[in-house]
């Protein structure tokens, strides 16, 4: 988890520097504080005058500037990522990724680095997921032996246990960035070019319906989140995630997140039920944070009863695949290809791809690749058609759908 969510982090593509090392806190005086948190439980604001009587009674006594430092490193053990905690953070890392002990790895600006750090034994690094799941209020263990869940402080968590992980629990944390990225702040990191700025304030300006697809960790919750911020403060959005995810800079959010069953198999809430639940809240414009399964079939629903300004995020691997995803996933709702292309079609104005640099001087920067126009190709099939193209130099290109697309937005570029 991170103890410091609310700092601001860097926009995508910027480059920060190496996590601060911090001096771990003596086991006893853990296992001092630990014990007297569970009989005497204190709360975060407790947490000094608790270390500072575990360290007297160990027969030690520290300066301020020590006794911070000791406390910082106690309440990662206790209520953060332990070791794991100062790369959580580090503003310009998005991802931690443990495979073992001491094969642990970050995500900075981009780029897969290896790091050095000691997690103990994989007992260790066990117990450890385990009490992440259970800060999250999840269950991990041999009868539920995979979690996925967000932290309290927004970080997502999985993770697998063995056998299941065939040597040591497996752990991935994603950070969530603490605030919304401007369009502006997009241009200036290279993951918009700032030629299509008026087409995308434009299609949240016209309430076009929009899908944002791409890769995992391409960018599409960060831009969806910024095409948020041009919202209309006196409109109200109605946010439905599986993970609370996407921050918007918006005063008028309303947030709708499911719940997976417990452990008897009661009380689940799913991402379906959650979409029709958002129909009955007077919304101006329903988002679904990602779209992964039979829910799809709600959300163009949706989408076809006068619910304009709609948005939602879909893996794919280019706005062209965006069909044949809506397909799979329609399938799972029972809905064939001929009802998806009729749905789509009405539903869905426009699709913004992300992709994510893979090699070269910028490799790891996320951008807006692409901007495609929905509708129903000649034989009634469901079909994206590009109406602009951005390569990795940053050339823009027009595709057979830009008068579509123009003319929507109101736009000229």
């Amino acid at each position: 988890m991170r103890a410091a969510a609310g700092q601001a982090s860097e926009p995508p593509g910027a480059r920060g520097s190496a996590a601060p090392a911090r001096r771990a806190a003596p086991a006893a005086v853990v296992a001092h504080v630990r014990e007297a948190m569970r009989t005497h439980p204190t709360g975060t604001a407790g947490l000094p005058a608790l270390v500072d009587a575990a360290l007297r009674a160990h027969g030690t006594l520290l300066g301020p500037v020590p006794l911070a430092e000791t406390v910082r490193s106690v309440a990662d053990e206790l209520l953060g990522a332990g070791a794991l905690q100062p790369w959580l953070d580090d503003p310009a890392v998005t991802d931690v990724l443990v495979n073992g002990p001491r094969d642990v790895w970050v995500e900075r600006a981009g780029a897969l680095v290896r790091v050095d750090v000691d997690l103990g034994t994989p007992a260790d690094v066990r117990t450890l997921a385990v009490r992440l799941a259970a800060a999250a209020g999840r269950r991990l263990d041999d009868a539920a032996p995979t979690v996925d869940a967000r932290l309290p402080d927004g970080t997502r968590l999985h993770a697998v246990l063995p056998p299941l992980a065939e040597t040591c629990t497996v752990l991935s944390l994603r950070v969530v960035r603490p605030r919304a990225f401007t369009l502006a702040e997009l241009v200036t990191a290279g993951a918009l070019v700032p030629v299509l700025v008026p087409v995308l304030q434009g299609l949240v300006a016209c309430r076009a319906n929009v899908l944002v697809s791409g890769a995992t960790g391409a960018g599409k919750t960060t831009l969806l989140a910024a095409l948020l911020s041009q919202v209309p403060h006196d409109e109200r959005v109605v946010l439905v995630e599986e993970a609370g995810e996407l921050v918007a800079d918006h005063p008028h959010v309303v947030r709708l997140t499911s719940r997976p069953p417990n452990v008897d198999g009661a009380g689940g809430v799913d991402l379906a039920d959650l979409v029709r639940q958002a129909l009955r809240m007077r919304p101006d414009r329903i988002v679904l944070g990602e779209c992964r399964g039979a829910e799809v079939r709600e959300v163009l629903a949706a989408l076809n009863t006068g619910h304009e300004g709609g948005c939602a995020t879909l893996h794919a691997n280019t706005a062209a695949d965006v069909p044949a995803r809506l397909e799979a996933l329609a399938a799972l709702a029972g809905l064939d290809r001929a009802a998806v292309a009729a749905q789509a079609a009405s539903a869905v104005d426009a699709v913004l791809h992300v992709r994510r640099v893979r090699r070269g001087r910028d490799a790891g920067r996320r951008y807006l690749a692409e901007i495609g126009v929905v509708g129903r190709a000649d034989d009634g099939s469901l079909r994206v058609t590009t109406a602009v193209e951005v390569g990795e130099d940053g050339r823009v290109r027009s595709g057979p759908g830009w008068a579509r697309l123009a003319a929507r937005t109101e736009v000229e570029v």
